[in-house]
């Protein structure tokens, strides 16, 4: 048996060849049909031409759209056009029938009606253009940290520790105990940041790459309430190697999506964000722009843009205003640092201006926030200040001042959202069409 994307890439006919796969289409003539299979290992399509009367071929009239079946015949080429080859089938078997009522029976579904059936919607070509970029992309960052050094570290999932300090988390409860079943509250984890810390105070260079956990009731394009995050950590580093990190990290991975999914990435172009293919290009082509945060409320401040909520030094940067900076102004990934202290985590390293830490933001065009991070506080003396600062109870991140107390080192690191990353790779612009089964607020659903 060859997959569909062996055969379209085969230089030379072969004489015996079992294709396996689901039914797109299928057009009966008299003495023959056509069946065109589509077996998710690439965008094409197989065109294969069936006789009546070769063993099998019986079956055929229940080989609707949907269908499986594996057809063995002879690969020649195609006289038709946009196909280099088809087969000619020796022998044909329906493996499982799709009645008439299988819901992807006609194109030009709308994406809310295929949220409602995700169990079936990577048979799409949207959805399994998606999926096969998700797939190499999570290859890609895995090749870039192990490239460089990085260990991959599997951080907890269930936790004591509140990493953002938002208390949006999911509970951890067994029902009908009175007791807590570790001793004390437990909760689904937002973050491995702080015991990717650990590690790479051990390990020098870490990445953790797994699923976290926001029970925040948001039902923007851009939010879930179950997503993965991939985090690395480094030793020995300050806020400007992790710009450089986070910078060439993008350029890998979307470098290694042109290269690897050239055909998704094509279809995508042409059916969902038609600036997709340059806009991917044009990231890999040039550095990213940097801007301080004070500077970038300076061009905010002279864009003569109206914007619906303000952006004071304290109040932060909301997302019209992150993409404000990199489409319309620099027309560009951007990078923002030095955010004001009060808007950020108590863990961020301050600087010496006593008002701002050393945060920074990736911004990209069409979605915003991409990556955040900072470099760490490793002070002893200044991060349990600003855990009494933040009202935060030290016992419990005893273990977290222990880093600082026992060979402290600077170290930086910073976060990114997976599924924000494939909204960038894919044009794709709702969270909900990029991971495969999404957990948001009312919908918990296969």
């Amino acid at each position: 048996m060859k997959l569909i994307a062996e055969i379209i890439a085969q230089e030379e006919a072969l004489e015996n060849v079992t294709v396996k796969g689901w039914v797109r289409s299928r057009r009966d003539s008299k003495d023959f049909s056509f069946f065109t299979l589509n077996d998710g290992s690439c965008q094409g399509v197989l065109q294969a031409i069936v006789d009546q009367g070769i063993p099998g071929s019986e079956t055929m009239i229940e080989a609707n759209t949907g269908a499986s079946v594996a057809i063995t015949g002879k690969l020649v080429a195609s006289p038709g056009k946009n196909q280099k080859w088809e087969l000619q089938a020796s022998s044909f078997e329906l493996i499982g029938a799709a009645p008439e009522d299988f819901p992807l029976q006609k194109k030009g579904h709308s994406r809310e009606f295929l949220r409602e059936i995700a169990h079936l919607r990577p048979r799409t070509n949207l959805f399994g253009a998606v999926f096969r970029i998700r797939s190499r992309a999570t290859l890609a960052v895995h090749s870039f940290f192990q490239e460089r050094g990085f260990h991959n570290i599997h951080t907890p999932i269930l936790t004591t520790s509140d990493c953002e300090g938002a208390g949006e988390m999911f509970q951890a409860v067994v029902p009908g105990q009175k007791e807590e079943f570790f001793g004390e509250e437990a909760f689904l984890t937002v973050s491995g940041q702080m015991e990717g810390e650990a590690f790479a105070t051990a390990l020098s260079r870490i990445y953790t790459f797994g699923p976290t956990f926001r029970a925040e009731n948001s039902n923007t394009s851009r939010h879930a309430a179950e997503f993965w995050m991939i985090e690395p950590e480094m030793a020995f580093c300050d806020l400007e190697g992790d710009m450089q990190v986070a910078e060439e990290f993008l350029h890998y991975v979307v470098q290694d999506i042109l290269d690897n999914c050239s055909d998704d990435i094509a279809f995508l172009n042409q059916f969902v964000d038609k600036e997709l293919l340059q806009r991917l290009r044009a990231l890999v082509a040039a550095p990213f722009a940097r801007v301080s945060y004070r500077e970038a409320l300076e061009i905010l401040a002279q864009s003569g843009q109206e914007f619906e909520y303000e952006y004071t030094f304290e109040s932060g940067l909301q997302s019209e205003h992150e993409r404000y900076l990199c489409e319309e102004h620099f027309k560009k990934p951007t990078i923002v640092y030095d955010y004001p202290k009060s808007v950020k985590p108590f863990y961020m390293k301050q600087n010496a201006d006593g008002e701002t830490v050393a945060a920074m933001d990736v911004l990209v065009q069409g979605i915003g926030e991409l990556i955040g991070g900072s470099q760490r506080e490793d002070d002893l003396e200044v991060l349990t200040k600003a855990l009494e600062t933040h009202q935060i109870d030290a016992q419990h991140y005893q273990w977290y001042l222990d880093l600082r107390k026992y060979g402290s080192v600077p170290h930086a690191g910073f976060g990114l959202g997976f599924e924000r990353l494939i909204m960038l790779l894919t044009g794709v612009t709702n969270i909900r069409d990029v991971i495969p089964f999404p957990r948001t607020p009312g919908n918990c659903k296969f």
